[in-house]
């Protein structure tokens, strides 16, 4: 029987928890741990003790090793913040154990995310004899699959690719963010930046929009961000020439995202506050809903995909792949809200590739280097069906 090393209860967590409880044929024995136990217990609780719990403090790899050989962990989900992804990895590496994550590494220092840190333990976890999947969440995760599958099935050529997240969810906050608010606001309020033609061009916060009317949604202001997964796609997406990515967001957002920022309630650096040094952005933080306590007050839906256009049979041929998931479904199912199950699913569905030997390797890879049909499949069936829509 497999036992699967769970890191991270946050909303994600508890989502890859639930998630894995109901497929535990695959998943056998299931840990989660986290540095807050409370967290992990509330988990514990909803799934009625059909998993077990215990404390990490997952910026430490030698607390981290000394965990997965406890356990005796056959794989490791790490769905805690981005900053711990290589010191998860590195404990991975130590004890010879396959990884999975959901976002790229962050430097806690530093606005700023990307795959370099990740790609170069590449070497390690081959002479370990280990896969480490990066960035089975949605976006990235699931997209970088839905443009393998166009790739695939559909295209001889993609020429570009528009990444396209909606979230039309409300939770009756005057202002919240979806998942961790220190990553969420650093990652909208930074430059945006596309690739074209071979180079990567940068943009303004926000400065362009376009609207986008998403199925079952509606029309709805989506603005250009840099985001991980174009990082990889790429390099793996054969005669692509441009590559985009918009996420939705509201006037309300965005007008207390700029007073907030105006402020400097977005810094990084300490600042001085009656005789102790703060960092402004993890201050905030502590004034801010629980990402983890919005599922059961948040309603309507969420809608994320790809617009693929290229090359098919010498012509040119345009598809949309997306997939909808509703707020109360989610959180009925999960007890989340579908930020949360839409990354915590696909974490679900790559860890269980990877422990059924469907999805195998030697060092890390990012989702777009896997056989994509197996990943769709399991979509349909684990709550993400999808649709494809020619355009």
């Amino acid at each position: 029987m497999a036992t699967t090393l769970i890191i991270g209860a946050g909303g994600v967590g508890r989502v890859v928890a639930h998630k894995c409880v109901m497929n535990k044929d695959v998943f056998g024995r299931i840990v989660l741990a986290s540095r807050s136990l409370g967290r992990c217990k509330t988990i514990q609780e909803e799934l009625s003790g059909a998993i077990e719990i215990t404390t990490v403090d997952a910026d430490k790899t030698q607390e981290v090793i000394k965990l997965i050989k406890e356990v005796g962990a056959d794989i490791v989900i790490n769905v805690a913040l981005p900053y711990q992804d290589l010191a998860i990895m590195d404990a991975c590496i130590a004890t010879n154990t396959p990884y999975l994550d959901t976002a790229n590494y962050e430097h806690p220092d530093e606005a700023k995310f990307e795959y370099k840190l990740q790609w170069e333990r590449d070497a390690k976890f081959k002479e370990a004899g280990i896969m480490g999947l990066l960035g089975s969440g949605f976006d990235p995760g699931a997209t970088n699959v839905f443009c393998a599958y166009a790739q695939k099935h559909y295209f001889d050529e993609i020429h570009t690719i528009d990444i396209l997240d909606c979230n039309a969810g409300d939770h009756g906050y005057a202002f919240a963010t979806n998942f961790n608010p220190e990553i969420n606001l650093r990652e909208v309020s930074a430059n945006g930046r596309y690739w074209e033609n071979g180079k990567w061009i940068e943009t303004k916060p926000l400065e362009i929009m376009q609207v986008w009317d998403y199925p079952e949604v509606g029309p709805k202001d989506s603005y250009l961000l840099y985001h991980e997964e174009m990082e990889s796609l790429v390099q793996n997406i054969k005669g692509l020439k441009r590559i985009r990515f918009f996420m939705t967001f509201g006037q309300s957002y965005i007008k207390h995202m700029e007073v907030l920022q105006n402020v400097g309630m977005l810094g990084i650096e300490p600042v001085e506050h009656q005789g102790m040094k703060i960092i402004p952005i993890e201050f905030l933080k502590t004034l801010l809903p629980d990402p983890a306590s919005l599922g059961a007050r948040t309603k309507g839906k969420t809608n994320i995909g790809i617009l693929a256009e290229g090359i098919k049979d010498g012509k040119k041929r345009k598809i949309y792949i997306y997939q909808v998931k509703d707020h109360e479904e989610c959180y009925a199912e999960t007890k989340s809200q579908g930020v949360s199950y839409t990354t915590g699913v696909p974490a679900m569905i790559g860890a269980k590739l990877m422990l059924k030997g469907i999805w195998s390797g030697k060092g890390v890879f990012n989702m777009e280097q896997m056989d994509p049909d197996p990943f769709m499949e399991e979509m349909n069936t684990q709550g993400l069906p999808w649709k494809i829509m020619e355009m």
